[in-house]
């Protein structure tokens, strides 16, 4: 029985024409599977299977793509399923069935498809956006579960340890957790107490702003991952009260969508994903935004292959490190992997004492408490990004 199984493993592989040396007959489900993994792969088109003379592909068949995406998400898991959609669009150019809304609900929701989605976000037509916009909350709400929590915890925590003073003015404002700890040396046995020498403290709690952080986020086309993610990002900054949260998408255009960060999903569809890059035009709004240049913490999500004028830019960044804001550049905020980017950009940043670094979404709240507490980023992104721009 294993062994059976093992070539009809096989037999799904390497695809019909291929398989005649296995003596292994597929029927019912299985016959499902081979023919959903054929219109995907077949025809020749690689992918490990042969292909030879079979005949395969979905052609542009609304009804047919349905059923296909209907029968993978019956045989694979979610994981799976998001490859081969993903396959699907860019090897049988399926994208634009996905102005349908009837392919829009029998699709996987994954950030790759939100990213297909926001691209097509210009052409798509009345009755697809409702179904493009369930999609995309979706996946939104996905990601929120997943990192909003941790994000206001690591930086909520940061801004805590960011205000302890070493005199505090008040009993009221004694962190007795921290005193009696760095003051165990001084403990007097006989008097079974500590001493304290030296007291550590809270800041005067204040409900005024303690930082400000502006996302300048490049929505070209090699960024979609990117933009998905940075867009929850900034709605999670934005609900907190400690923080001033600006969050700006350029290509040869700025486009300020601050007053859209209550919702990402509205941020996500204000952005038009493709075109060209200025990143110097986009900084040169960004720094109209500063107005506390030792309290801000700038991040420039993009690849660095700069349209615009190079010189500025970095003359730009040079002015706002010299003016005392803590500068970040992420070459990608991602899963995705290594991202293309300009090294030369990257290495002139790096110059300039502003690390440049592709970032896991898992590692970016890190990141943030980071810059909040002023630590080194440099330091920190060689330490937890080892394979950075070099």
């Amino acid at each position: 029985m294993e062994a059976d199984e093992r070539l009809k493993r096989w037999r799904l592989v390497l695809g019909d024409e291929a398989a005649d040396g296995t003596g292994v007959a597929l029927d019912g489900d299985e016959a499902r599977m081979d023919a959903a993994l054929a219109s995907l792969y077949g025809s020749g088109r690689g992918g490990g299977r042969s292909g030879g003379g079979r005949s395969g592909g979905l052609g542009a068949s609304a009804p047919k793509v349905a059923r296909w995406l209907g029968d993978i998400r019956s045989f694979f898991p979610s994981t799976v399923v998001q490859v081969m959609q993903k396959d699907a669009i860019d090897r049988l150019n399926l994208t634009r069935l996905l102005l349908e809304p009837e392919m829009l609900e029998a699709v996987e929701p994954d950030v790759h498809l939100v990213g297909t989605i926001l691209s097509l976000n210009q052409v798509m037509p009345e009755r697809a956006k409702e179904s493009a916009r369930a999609v995309v909350r979706k996946v939104v709400g996905e990601l929120e579960k997943r990192l909003a929590q941790r994000t206001r915890s690591a930086i909520s925590g940061a801004l805590d340890r960011s205000a302890r003073v070493q005199r505090p003015r008040r009993l009221a404002d004694v962190d007795w957790d921290r005193t009696i700890r760095v003051n165990l040396r001084h403990y007097l046995p006989s008097h079974r107490t500590v001493v304290p020498e030296r007291l550590i403290g809270y800041g005067r709690r204040r409900q005024a702003v303690k930082r400000d952080v502006v996302l300048c986020i490049d929505q070209s086309g090699s960024m979609a991952a990117s933009v998905v993610y940075a867009g929850v990002f900034g709605a999670v900054l934005a609900s907190m009260r400690s923080l001033r949260t600006s969050l700006v998408v350029f290509d040869t255009s700025v486009v300020d969508l601050t007053d859209q960060l209550h919702d990402p999903v509205e941020v996500l569809f204000g952005t038009q994903l493709g075109g060209g890059t200025d990143i110097n035009r986009a900084i040169a709004y960004c720094q109209g935004l500063i107005t506390r240049p030792t309290e801000t913490i700038f991040v420039l999500i993009s690849d660095l292959y700069e349209g615009g004028v190079r010189a500025e830019m970095l003359k730009r960044v040079a002015a706002m490190t010299a003016a005392g804001v803590q500068v970040v550049a992420l070459t990608a905020l991602s899963d995705e992997g290594a991202p293309a980017y300009d090294h030369e950009n990257a290495a002139a940043l790096a110059a300039l004492g502003v690390p440049a670094f592709a970032c896991t979404p898992d590692v970016f709240p890190d990141l943030m408490a980071a810059a909040v507490e002023r630590r080194d980023l440099t330091e920190w992104s060689e330490r937890n990004q080892p394979s950075g721009p070099g």
